[in-house]
């Protein structure tokens, strides 16, 4: 159903097995602390459906809410004035492919590279890009960040690595630790390795007039004092 909208649905009625699915999916929630999106093999962004497992984090990245705002084809301040300029997309860490998908969406004329170290949440983003209509134009990469991509370069580089501090792993609550450690855990006391060396390696996978569109946590003042 419509993630947003509830009619014409508000005079449905379940049948007994559908209420006893939903109990059953309730009671687990409850017992076993996995995120509701493990329990129902489904996640959301921007509306979209996307098929997820403990293979992969669940996806709750705001760049998907970024690409679809006035940053990437607005009238007032944005970062890309004309999309469909746009020819070569990467998705660093793409995890479920949630994020290539929706930049194959917003950049119509965009071939997207999405790479990830896991093989097995490769194998989760296959069946999403499988499923998305832009299978043509996604392509899947198992590789440490850039490494297999060589000398390529792109428009637009999007990412959502690993960014969690050690400490702060440590603390997280029951739901966080059903989901693949190696993709919260950023390495280092602040959790920002990984990010560190997106940022040193970037330009040179960047065209001219490319960009890049990182998500990290609370490291900012750390990162902006390295400049």
């Amino acid at each position: 159903l419509p993630i947003d909208q509830l009619e014409p649905y508000l005079d449905a009625r379940l049948t007994a097995p559908e209420r006893q699915a939903v109990a059953e999916i309730i009671a687990a929630r409850v017992a076993t602390r996995k995120p509701a999106a493990y329990l129902t093999h489904r996640a959301y962004i921007q509306g979209i459906p996307f098929y997820v497992d403990e293979r992969v984090i669940v996806p709750r990245s705001y760049i998907g809410e970024l690409l679809f705002s006035d940053l990437f084809g607005g009238d007032d301040f944005t970062l890309v004035e004309d999309p469909t300029a746009v020819e070569s997309v990467l998705d660093l860490c793409t995890g479920s492919g949630c994020l290539a998908i929706l930049a194959a969406s917003v950049f119509p004329e965009a071939r997207i590279d999405a790479v990830d170290l896991s093989a097995e949440a490769l194998e989760v983003a296959r069946r999403n890009v499988d499923d998305s209509g832009f299978a043509d134009r996604i392509t899947l990469h198992q590789g440490d960040l850039f490494k297999p991509l060589k000398n390529r370069r792109y428009d637009v580089i999007l990412t959502n690595p690993p960014y969690v501090a050690a400490d702060a792993m440590e603390d997280l609550p029951p739901e966080f630790r059903h989901e693949p450690a190696m993709a919260l855990a950023g390495g280092g006391r602040e959790g920002l390795d990984i990010v560190r060396r997106i940022l040193k390696e970037a330009p040179k996978h960047l065209t001219p007039e490319g960009g890049l569109l990182c998500e990290f946590g609370s490291g900012r003042e750390v990162l902006e004092a390295e400049v």
